[in-house]
């Protein structure tokens, strides 16, 4: 038997890649079109962010809510969590994440930041998230029907997620706890995501630390200019 200091994180890699990039596959072909809905329905909100509509950010809440509803049921606990018994618990997580923004949706005190840099980070993340996350397929050599499409797969709902957390802000010391533990839950998963992608040897694990390093960086620096 091996000694414990000889494994790799690989080692306890409980499913081999290609089978976990076959459940993006198995999703998109099993709900298509709902994909373009989903990223009509993220370049709306992009959109809105852009203009500085203040209502955008309740729509936006109720819109990623539904998603993050979505994923959690539908992929995350009927498909991941067939691969990974992990996954159930994050599909708990991901859905008490949806319940969060439920409620933020319905704060009178939510706000648009008044940071440029923060709702510029904000907006960047959101349209990464509708528009080049469902590239990384094909940048990395894998088929189209591969692709992580905004409001179907979990990782570019969260980097979604975290882009219009960034351009909120609140009057309400309330409303200021829950964006805070919402942003929390959203860098949590990119942590997760990354950790499990590095595992896999995928280098798209980077593209999870660098929209949490980046948005972190932004709320630092929208604190520092408060």
């Amino acid at each position: 038997m091996s000694e414990w200091w000889t494994y790799r994180p690989e080692d306890f890699l409980m499913f081999a890649p290609r089978t976990y990039w076959r459940l993006f596959e198995l999703h998109n072909l099993a709900w298509w079109p709902a994909q373009v809905l989903a990223v009509l329905s993220g370049l709306a909100i992009a959109v809105g962010l852009w203009r500085g509509q203040p209502a955008v950010l309740r729509l936006a809440s109720v819109v990623l809510a539904v998603f993050g509803a979505f994923v959690a049921w539908a992929f995350l606990w009927q498909r991941y969590a067939v691969i990974n018994w992990a996954a159930a618990g994050l599909a708990w997580a991901f859905g008490v994440q949806a319940i969060g923004l439920l409620v933020l949706a319905g704060r009178s005190s939510l706000v648009l930041a008044a940071g440029r840099v923060r709702r510029g980070v904000g907006l960047g993340l959101m349209l990464w998230a509708v528009l080049v996350h469902p590239l990384l397929a094909l940048a990395l050599g894998r088929p189209w029907l591969q692709a992580e499409v905004l409001g179907l797969a979990p990782d570019p709902t969260a980097i979604a997620m975290l882009g219009v957390l960034l351009c909120a802000d609140a009057v309400a010391r309330a409303t200021r706890v829950l964006l805070a533990v919402l942003r929390a839950g959203a860098l949590a998963w990119c942590a997760v995501s990354a950790v499990t992608l590095a595992t896999m040897g995928s280098a798209q694990g980077w593209v999870m630390v660098g929209a949490a390093v980046v948005a972190a960086a932004a709320l630092a620096f929208g604190r520092a200019r408060a």
